[in-house]
């Protein structure tokens, strides 16, 4: 029991619970693997887990992908815990980072940009966002 909570596998579990998940198994009392762990560690785990991700869609296994997405994002969420920990980032920021630009790099969805009709025209307008992005940065 963590925090007065029990967590029981096969109970209905969300996002926020996941995430409790992850900070209990880095925590002194959690798990010793996943305490050792740091970014650099986690690079082969990862790589491993998205080409099983690759495999399951290969194959039109839903079952294994639903799986295998999961175990990607589960070393995102150590990553980013571990990022969380050296007070570098937290997963909230990597939320708003994405939905910032998924924002800023689809003005025909939520700005007030029009003609966009086909794939190719959202590639173009894509790469045409992405190099201002660049040139922002410098």
């Amino acid at each position: 029991m963590f925090n007065g909570k029990e967590y029981v596998e096969k109970q209905s579990h969300d996002y926020t619970e996941l995430r409790e998940i992850i900070s209990i198994l880095r925590s002194p009392e959690g798990c010793p693997w996943d305490r050792e762990q740091t970014p650099e560690s986690l690079k082969k785990c990862l790589t491993d887990e998205v080409d099983e991700v690759l495999q399951a869609i290969d194959n039109r296994d839903p079952e294994n992908l639903c799986e295998e997405l999961g175990d990607v994002l589960l070393q995102l969420l150590l990553i980013a815990e571990i990022a969380k920990e050296r007070e570098w980032f937290s997963f909230d920021d990597v939320i708003q980072g994405i939905s910032d630009k998924m924002i800023r790099r689809h003005p025909h969805v939520f700005g007030e940009l029009e003609g966009i009709q086909t794939a190719d025209d959202t590639l173009d307008l894509w790469k045409k966002v992405k190099d201002q992005e660049k040139k922002d940065r410098q």
